[in-house]
């Protein structure tokens, strides 16, 4: 009964600290939840970004392709050549997901360099870019996992748990514990980085005249396309070798 009661006093630990915020957040109450309206109103403007861009892209296709053509041409192929290179030559049906991930990780991070988040007033707290907030990374790492487990268990069946005991079955508890430990890597990588990059910024905009700051700016979008880079070539790697069962 001891144990049971440690159990449940811990569970109720991590519940309070589920619930500590830092800062002040907007909220929407939509039925009995609170939405983080923040985070929503930034990715739907990201989302509008790259669905306006494609759109105009696309629109009249030429047998000669205009400057717009080429760049998204040139994004795919590189996309491509990613996911290829991760997953091997099944990779054709995991294309969209990838590119999804580092194209709405790579607008998302440059919209916080970029876009004036700041001028546009909410009754609490301040707009900034997706990946700036712990849910939106928690929500792609978590997608991540549920697309390398499908994918294992899309091609192996039930045999895909198999790995969990090889090459022995003592390594079990550490091969589960690793399928635990790479959406927090890749939820708090992308966090982390991103976070750390606008504090900077705002820190060196506070302290020393305008001018200073823009090479700091420049080096966060370098960072921050690199981010996207390695998240989406993280999750390619991790689809690739649920695929093939290797470490």
């Amino acid at each position: 009964m001891n144990g049971i009661s440690c159990s449940i006093n811990a569970l109720n630990g991590l519940y309070d600290i589920s619930g500590v915020e830092v800062g002040q957040h907007f909220y929407w109450q939509i039925g009995g939840f609170q939405v983080h309206a923040q985070v929503l109103i930034t990715s739907w403007v990201v989302i509008a970004i790259l669905l306006g861009s494609a759109v105009i892209a696309v629109r009249n296709p030429q047998t000669i392709p205009t400057a717009g053509q080429n760049f998204f041409e040139y994004v795919l192929e590189f996309i491509r050549d990613v996911s290829k290179t991760q997953i091997g030559e099944e990779y054709g049906p995991w294309v969209p997901f990838i590119g999804t991930m580092f194209l709405f990780i790579f607008v998302s991070n440059w919209s916080g360099a970029l876009l004036p988040w700041k001028i546009i007033q909410l009754p609490h707290g301040e707009l900034a870019a997706p990946t700036n907030d712990i849910n939106t990374t928690v929500a792609l790492a978590l997608l991540t996992s549920v697309a390398y487990f499908y994918a294992g268990l899309s091609k192996k069946g039930l045999g895909y748990f198999s790995k969990y005991i090889q090459p022995t079955p003592i390594l079990l508890p550490i091969n589960i514990l690793e399928d635990f430990t790479k959406p927090l890597s890749l939820s708090f990588r992308l966090f982390g980085n991103i976070l750390a990059d606008e504090l900077v910024v705002v820190v060196l905009v506070s302290l020393v005249p305008s001018v200073v700051p823009i090479p700091v700016m420049f080096l966060g979008l370098f960072t921050s396309g690199i981010q996207a880079l390695i998240f989406a070539t993280l999750a390619a790697a991790y689809i690739g070798e649920s695929m093939e069962g290797h470490h």
